[in-house]
């Protein structure tokens, strides 16, 4: 397997098709750019013309990862040529979050064949829950089936993301590819490091991804209380104070979710998954060096001891990069760490991520720091 990875700056020169790319069956070209190109595509359709007859998947971004640096207004890439594993890739529309299952379901049979052993998912960032696109792959595809990839990015606007259907960049889509051949390994692992804020509170009324009330009082109210003179910058700063929602059984296993949207007449907020009634949640607030351990320990997750020539995808919330400030880059930093030297590295900060905790079936995150290894042995 041959990898390449590359950063075009608004001033950079045209990226080339290297001479590895030799099978376009099994090759694969995968970008994260800013949410401008949408209204600028040029810069993506030129790469994709570039790489014409290969699948080039791709998605907005709230910054770009590369190598140990993050970039804005950027696009990154990484291009794949597999000694043996092949290549489909499969788009959908998505133009409301109630279509999220139907969404995960369809794209699931698009890709399904008795050799998949992996999918990567980028989604529009907002049109999407999460969690229903999450339930709805999982209804269709067996469990040994590797699920991961993340929902695309805008800043902290929250106005406009995009994925990349036939060469272009466009909203309310979910692409995704699938990986096949029992020669690929795919390696995950996400971890969050933030801290509780806080009493535990129950959900008294929530619909799917949309939360109404907290122990009887109406969410967005409460959230502010937390926020104080932050609340006016609402969705935003609620990036800074995401929700951990507890799971069933003991120990200390919880999903984190993240505001996309508030409805000050209905005092509700939306987020990028469900949060389901009668469950348990309790605000965070980031530690810096907590944080920044945990996309280590993610990292750690990840590896594997053949793990080699590999292309690793580090998909990391904007609250993380929000919360980080001047010291977002050491998380980045923090993962390559971990890998061989010479590991190339690109990714995105997103509105949400896809992975397993550590095995079993893919779910929904936020504000984790979650890889992806991608290589063949």
């Amino acid at each position: 397997m041959n990898v390449q990875t590359f950063c075009l700056e608004p001033s950079s020169p045209s990226i080339t098709r290297p001479d590895f790319v030799q099978d376009p069956h099994k090759s694969l070209v995968i970008l994260f750019g800013a949410s401008s190109f949408l209204e600028s595509p040029d810069r993506i359709q030129e790469v994709c013309q570039t790489f014409s007859g290969i699948p080039v998947i791709g998605c907005s971004t709230s910054g770009e990862v590369f190598g140990s640096e993050i970039k804005d207004h950027s696009l990154v890439g990484g291009i794949l040529q597999f000694d043996w594993t092949t290549v489909h890739s499969t788009t959908v529309p998505i133009t409301d979050p109630s279509q999220s299952f139907s969404v995960g379901q369809h794209i699931a049979n698009n890709l399904l064949r008795p050799d998949l052993r992996g999918i990567l998912v980028l989604s529009d960032g907002l049109q999407v829950n999460g969690s229903e696109l999450i339930r709805g792959l999982n209804a269709v595809l067996p469990e040994s089936v590797v699920i991961t990839g993340g929902l695309a990015g805008d800043g902290d606007r929250f106005k406009q993301t995009w994925v990349i259907k036939d060469s272009t960049p466009v909203g309310g889509m979910v692409t995704a590819v699938g990986l096949y051949g029992d020669r690929l390994h795919l390696g995950h692992g996400s971890k969050g490091g933030w801290d509780y804020l806080g009493p535990e509170r129950r959900v008294t009324r929530s619909d799917s991804n949309v939360l109404y009330e907290l122990d009887g009082k109406p969410a967005l109210e409460l959230y502010k209380d937390y926020l104080g003179e932050r609340a006016s910058g609402l969705p935003a700063t609620a990036l800074l104070f995401p929700l951990a929602l507890k799971q069933d059984g003991p120990g200390e296993n919880y999903l984190i979710r993240t505001i996309l949207a508030v409805d000050e007449t209905k005092q509700s907020m939306t987020f990028a998954g469900n949060i389901p009634q009668h469950s348990l949640v309790q605000l965070m607030r980031g530690n810096f060096d907590r944080l920044i351990t945990g996309a280590s320990e993610a990292a750690i997750l990840t590896k594997s001891e053949d793990l080699k020539n590999a292309l690793v995808i580090a998909i990391t919330c904007v609250g993380r990069r929000l919360a980080l400030g001047e010291r977002a880059e050491e998380e980045i930093e923090a993962t390559l760490d971990v890998f061989p030297q010479g590991t190339q590295q690109i990714g995105f900060y997103s509105y949400g991520e896809l992975s397993p905790h550590a095995n079993g079936r893919c779910e929904l995150h936020n504000q984790t720091m979650t890889l992806t290894t991608i290589s063949e042995r």
